[in-house]
């Protein structure tokens, strides 16, 4: 007698780290419910059988409801969230407007809170735990010299923060709570960016692939007594110097 599938939903999952997330839960069986602004139009990610592709700002409310709605809808239930879905840019603090930081936070912090309190709310009512899995980035513990980050990295490091107190609250519910915290990852949002440059912000000289998050990604989902960790992907940028 097989089980009942499990559900996963992914954001910022038309491209990248986030289509590497949906192929790596649908090979592993899982039904994947996938958000972005225009994820019905990824040439990465197809609707199918076990996919279910919701189009919407993840920084609305009513996104997040859709979302939801879909995996409840469609799967049954919800097991495990990736909020995978963020902005990133960089130029001198005293450059950054209002809208710059209006729009960081709408998608890093408001794209997290609106799922993840409604996750939260049924893996409760479901009563059999889950894992939550935030990418937030090694920046947010190891600022580098020639990457003006700060700003973002204000939503970067509450999300670090977050995760664990999460993680605390809600470890006797069986719900872990957990993040992964990229360095430079070879995906579109570096296409910009010359390779040797983006390599040097790795002590070991490389990029990671996005197999190497989505691998991250994987062994939390599966870590049973693992919670309130950041698993740090950067070839050691996070706790040295270089």
């Amino acid at each position: 007698m097989s089980s009942q599938p499990r559900t996963a939903i992914v954001t910022g999952a038309s491209q990248g780290i986030g289509a590497g997330v949906v192929k790596a839960f649908v090979a592993r069986g899982f039904n994947v419910v996938a958000n972005s602004r225009k994820a019905t139009q990824s040439t990465e990610v197809a609707a199918s059988s076990q996919v279910a592709l919701v189009d919407g700002d993840i920084g609305e409310p009513a996104t997040a409801a859709r979302i939801v709605e879909t995996a409840l809808s469609r799967f049954h239930s919800i097991d495990v969230l990736v909020n995978n879905a963020g902005i990133f840019f960089t130029k001198p603090f005293t450059a950054y407007t209002s809208e710059d930081f209006k729009s960081l936070v709408s998608t890093n912090l408001g794209g997290f809170l609106y799922v993840t309190q409604l996750a939260i709310k049924q893996m409760l009512a479901q009563q059999t735990g889950g894992s939550i899995v935030t990418i937030t980035a090694a920046l947010a513990r190891n600022p580098i010299r020639g990457v003006p980050a700060a700003v973002p990295m204000i939503t970067k490091g509450g999300l670090e923060t977050v995760t664990q107190h999460l993680a605390m609250e809600y470890a006797k519910d069986g719900i872990r709570v957990n993040a992964v915290a990229p360095g430079a990852v070879d995906t579109p949002l570096n296409r910009g960016t010359p390779k040797n440059v983006l390599e040097s912000l790795s002590p070991m000289g490389r990029l990671s692939t996005v197999k190497d998050i989505t691998d991250a990604v994987m062994y939390l989902t599966d870590a049973a007594t693992v919670t309130g960790d950041i698993v740090y992907v950067d070839g050691g940028a996070h706790f040295g110097h270089w």
